[in-house]
């Protein structure tokens, strides 16, 4: 049993932490990246502010943290497209919450009690995904798709399909608008959700894990990984993080936002196989994924600024997509021939 396992343990460098490959997708992208800056600067000068810089990053922040756990989902050769609501559902779940305990003037009391249950509503949807994925075999696509319209349909009903905003002042001034040393304190947790998970999945036994099981989920399962488990863990990580981002959405609107976040699947699955993860399962990179989900949001402010129709930011996103999953064909093909 020793042989199978150690060659499982291996499976990471040669899939997932070459850190040649890492280094030149992460590269790709930053090109990408900064060729879209200095293209909105130079075509409006107002883009290239300061505050127009830390406006992207609090805004890809709360994109960032959902990337972070959709990751690890297509490095076992799975998806998630209920994320946006979970997220809505989380932020719905939390907010009434807080009112309960105050709303407004129910102080950083509330606002942790609302933040808990927001969180621990992403986890059982996240759960529920996993369960269903792991134990009937539903493909990804469809448990999640189904779940996409049941978490949103579900805080629809608990809101009464409006936006409700009871959210502590005191929670809104000190994480949506705090900085510390002059960076968003928005910024700075996502900054350390990707570091962190960054870390368990480059050197941890999970990390080398959920590379082996997006690799061969077979020769996995025959090497003593459960990988059922092990799947039920990865989706409900990624129901914590929406959770997660759902609060922090909190924070930075100070009402909750039910009809913004339609497109966020697209955006964060865009950003995670343009960041070099493969939607064939068995290679990624957090380090790209931090870079790639910056895209749609320069995309989107960028668009903004220079008077162009939102709409456009979708098609654009949808086609970077479709180009990005053509090209990880391409270095599929290459990397098997």
């Amino acid at each position: 049993m020793s042989a199978p396992t150690e060659e499982v343990e291996v499976a990471p460098s040669r899939f997932g932490s070459g850190r040649a490959r890492e280094i030149l997708a992460d590269s790709w992208i930053a090109l990408v990246l900064i060729a879209l800056v200095i293209a909105f600067s130079v075509l409006r000068p107002s883009f290239a502010t300061t505050f127009n810089f830390s406006n992207i990053l609090v805004a890809a922040s709360v994109l960032a943290v959902m990337a972070t756990g959709q990751t690890y989902i297509i490095i076992t050769a799975g998806i998630d497209l209920s994320v946006g609501s979970v997220l809505v559902f989380s932020s719905v779940v939390a907010v009434l919450t807080m009112r309960e305990l105050g709303g407004i003037s129910g102080g950083w009391g509330a606002a942790l009690a609302g933040v808990a249950v927001g969180i621990l509503a992403g986890v059982l949807w996240g759960l529920l995904n996993g369960l269903l994925i792991a134990k009937t075999k539903i493909p990804a696509l469809i448990v999640t798709l189904g779940t996409l319209g049941m978490a949103l349909g579900s805080a629809q009903l608990l809101s009464s399909g409006v936006d409700i905003a009871a959210v502590p002042p005191s929670y809104v001034k000190a994480i949506g608008f705090g900085k510390v040393l002059g960076v968003p304190v928005l910024v700075l947790i996502a900054l350390a959700v990707l570091a962190v998970f960054y870390v368990v999945l480059s050197r941890t036994r999970f990390g080398r894990h959920t590379y082996a099981i997006g690799s061969n989920p077979e020769a996995a399962r025959r090497a003593g990984i459960r990988v059922d488990r092990h799947l039920v863990k990865i989706y409900a990580l990624q129901g914590l993080l929406s959770g997660l981002a759902g609060v922090l959405g909190l924070a930075r609107f100070s009402t909750t936002t039910l009809s913004g976040h339609t497109a966020d699947n697209l955006a964060v699955i865009s950003a995670v196989v343009l960041g070099g993860t493969s939607l064939f399962g068995g290679y990624g990179s957090l380090i790209g994924t931090g870079v790639a989900v910056l895209i749609p949001v320069v995309l989107q402010n960028g668009l903004i600024i220079l008077g162009v129709q939102p709409f456009w930011q979708t098609i654009l996103i949808g086609a970077i997509l479709i180009i990005a999953v053509f090209i990880d064909q391409l270095k599929r093909r290459a990397r098997t021939a």
